[in-house]
């Protein structure tokens, strides 16, 4: 399975599992506007490091946080090229 379609399964099963209404993910989807909160986006993050063994976001102080949906699966794509 590719690193995107890890992060997209991640946010549905993350999704379902706490009774949100996820929206139609898309690559320009503000992840504010994805019907996640914040404990989600926590969730989602701890399982992509357990899952892929990466966290990009502790790799690197000056890692750019991502608005958007593409964004998110872009930092992560990078990381695992580094």
């Amino acid at each position: 399975m590719s690193i995107r379609d890890t992060i997209i399964s991640q946010f549905q099963q993350v999704a379902e599992e706490q009774n949100r209404k996820l929206v139609p993910l898309r690559d320009d989807l503000l992840l504010l506007e994805s019907g996640l909160d914040s404990l989600s986006f926590a969730v989602i993050v701890a399982r992509l490091e357990d899952v892929l063994d990466l966290d990009p976001f502790t790799k690197s102080e000056a890692a750019p946080f991502p608005t958007t949906l593409g964004e998110f699966i872009g930092i992560y794509e990078g990381a695992a090229k580094e």
